[in-house]
């Protein structure tokens, strides 16, 4: 299965030749942050299927003393994927074309949701990251 994305302004782009997986929400407030967004949506993708097709000049990076991040359009500000180490580790599903056929399976970090969301009866949702052992 071949996935493309790309930012806003349409200057840089990017192809996965796979699937994507691990496909979650996060309510914590940095993701809320980082995502301008109630929630992240993101996927895991292998680091191995996935490239840069242009623009890869305009992307800005942060990352954090642990090693994960984000990276950003320079030009329209769009978050891109995020990182560890140095690797694309996953990608912000509001940033792909068309279907990527995933479903958002789980909810994370809702007990530090934003008080004005409203999450949904009935979808899988930890309070806190997703537990070791899943």
């Amino acid at each position: 299965m071949t996935i493309t994305g790309e930012c806003f302004c349409g200057e840089v782009k990017y192809r996965v030749e796979g699937s994507l997986s691990d496909a979650r929400s996060c309510h914590c407030s940095r993701c809320r942050k980082v995502f301008s967004s109630q929630a992240s949506a993101y996927a895991l993708v292998d680091p191995k299927e996935f490239e840069w097709l242009s623009g890869e000049d305009l992307l800005i990076s942060y990352v954090d003393e642990q090693g994960f991040g984000f990276q950003f359009c320079s030009k329209c500000g769009s978050t891109l994927c995020g990182l560890f180490n140095g690797t694309v580790h996953g990608v912000t599903l509001g940033c792909i074309n068309g279907d990527p056929k995933v479903v958002i399976a789980r909810h994370i970090f809702v007990g530090s949701k934003a008080s004005w969301e409203i999450i949904p009866e009935g979808v899988l949702q930890y309070q806190e990251g997703v537990p070791d052992n899943e």
